[in-house]
């Protein structure tokens, strides 16, 4: 074949490529020869899901503003705080009691003033505790009230505190700068540490009584994916003084044993008291831990394609998807949440939202076997992580970005936090094929509308879908993945899981969701009637 016709071939090839790529990354919402598909009903939402709305950051400035000047105490940035300073943990938006919104939705009453919730830390008092503020109105905050013993029945002692980014700084200091150099032997020969060769990961809840702040914090290599590579080393900080300077550890275990401090250990060691496992030591990249994938793609993943555009429509928080309607939002505590579900017009549900995980390991190392993770105290939204498009989400679903405010006196924004796509579920809704009688077939799409999130705390990445059947049904969705939580194996440890790798146990652990779900079938008078465990109108 002539030369010039191959290149005309191949310059033909590559701009039919080009062409079908901006096809399938380009959504097309700008108008075109092709009408999307329009929604099965009208948005008639008009705003009204924005008394749902997450704060914005100008909302949170003035609420950070209105603290500092009304409040006649110094508060300090949470991000460089010290235990005994004033300084504002959170603020998240205070969801207006449900009798209001549903005046003002249902009724034509008035718009609920629009507050926030803002938790404050006060160590810098004759009696430190833990306080929340309900601020308003906003954006110009004029009025502030303690809600505290209205919601926890009495004041909240400042030892229940969680504990902000900056107290695990501390900690991580205090090990590095005064209690490892104790040991130099060991950790020098046995660790292989060189200042920054170790991470730590807290355990919790910190203590076994009320008023410990004591915690285990368990060694890792600090290489990809740490979380499987423990060292045999764990420590107990207790950090429950407010003065920095009095933080001390009170005890060591390494493989199987307990020492008093780091001392005692360095001594065991020094006299060959001590049995030694030495770990080999794993490339920055993790090795079996690392996330690169150990082979190239055969072939590109499919993509899904949406012929005329989404069927769907988002408008600041509120979702327009055939016959359902509902807004969202995100709580810097339990992540996504969602408000006014309707189906065709009609409320089924107040609030679906994510309220809790927890995690209960067993271990037969200190760490592992006192660890009941409860991340709502982390802050399930706090921790959203950015979508990555093509792998967290389809290449074609909406991305929104979220903003936060949570150990600093500064929001901060996460980027793409939550996506919405509607997928096709590979099999019909429903369908028939007739060879008898007479000839016909007739069949349906089945589709469903996501709403997606996902939360990174520490190991564990967890999924949260929200899903929208064509049928009516709504599910709520959670899947883990990330990195086993793990312990240092030793000892009889096969008893509390598997091994992993050569000194690894992957804990034997149990994970338990909460959501909360206030029904409004049929009305909003529902209540949870013990007997039966089973929700059902009140008469």
């Amino acid at each position: 074949m002539h030369m010039k016709t191959l290149l005309l071939l191949l310059v033909l090839a590559l701009a039919t490529i080009f062409a079908l790529v901006c096809v399938l990354l380009t959504r097309g919402r700008a108008p075109s020869t092709c009408q999307h598909q329009p929604p099965e009903q009208e948005d008639t939402d008009d705003g009204q899901s924005l008394v749902f709305a997450d704060l914005t950051p100008e909302e949170m400035v003035q609420v950070v503003r209105y603290l500092q000047g009304n409040l006649g105490v110094r508060l300090v940035d949470a991000s460089r705080a010290k235990p005994s300073d004033n300084c504002i943990a959170s603020v998240d938006l205070q969801v207006p009691a449900k009798a209001e919104v549903l005046r003002f939705l249902d009724g034509g009453g008035a718009r609920p003033p629009r507050e926030a919730l803002a938790v404050l830390y006060f160590g810098n008092q004759p009696d430190p505790n833990i306080t929340e503020y309900v601020v308003g109105p906003l954006p110009m905050p004029a009025y502030h009230r303690d809600v505290t013993v209205q919601k926890y029945g009495g004041k909240v002692p400042y030892h229940r505190r969680p504990t902000l980014a900056v107290e695990y700084k501390q900690i991580a200091g205090l090990l590095k700068s005064q209690v490892f150099p104790t040991a130099p032997s060991f950790m020098r020969q046995v660790m292989e540490y060189d200042g920054a060769s170790l991470a730590a990961l807290t355990a919790a809840p910190r203590g076994f009584q009320s008023g410990d702040r004591i915690t285990w914090f368990v060694l890792f290599q600090n290489v990809s994916g740490f979380f499987v590579h423990p060292v045999g080393l764990e420590v107990l900080v207790d950090h429950s003084s407010l003065d920095i300077s009095q933080w001390a550890v009170s005890r060591v275990f390494y493989n199987g044993q307990y020492y008093r401090d780091m001392v005692q250990l360095e001594s065991a060691y020094v006299q060959g008291r001590i049995s030694v496992q030495k770990v080999r030591k794993a490339p920055r990249d993790g090795d079996f831990s690392s996330m690169k994938p150990r082979a190239p793609s055969a072939a590109l993943f499919p993509l899904q394609y949406e012929p005329q555009g989404p069927r769907y429509s988002v408008r600041n928080n509120h979702v327009l998807f055939q016959a359902w309607s509902f807004a969202f939002g995100m709580s810097v505590n339990t992540g996504l949440r969602l408000f006014d579900v309707r189906h065709k017009g009609e409320r089924v549900a107040y609030e679906i939202s994510v309220q809790e995980a927890l995690s209960v390991y067993g271990s037969n190392c200190p760490g592992g076997m006192s660890t009941r993770y409860m991340d709502g105290s982390f802050g399930i939204g706090r921790y959203t992580s950015p979508l990555v498009r093509g792998v967290d989400c389809p290449y074609l679903a909406t991305y929104l970005d979220a903003h936060y405010l949570a150990h600093s006196q500064v929001s901060r924004i996460s980027k793409s936090a939550l996506c919405i796509f509607e997928q096709n579920l590979g099999s019909p809704l429903r369908r028939h094929y007739s060879n008898l009688q007479s000839l016909y077939y007739g069949g349906l799409v089945n589709s469903a509308l996501v709403v997606r999130s996902i939360a990174t705390v520490g190991n564990y990445d967890y999924v949260w879908d929200f899903i929208f059947y064509q049928n009516g049904a709504i599910e709520g969705k959670v899947q883990a993945t990330g990195y086993a939580s793990s312990s240092f194996l030793h000892g009889d440890g096969l008893r509390y899981g598997n091994r992993v790798w050569e000194h690894t146990l992957g804990t034997i652990h149990t994970h338990s969701i909460n959501y909360k779900v206030d029904l409004d079938v049929g009305g909003n008078t529902w209540k949870l009637d013990p007997a039966c465990r089973a929700a059902k109108p009140l008469q």
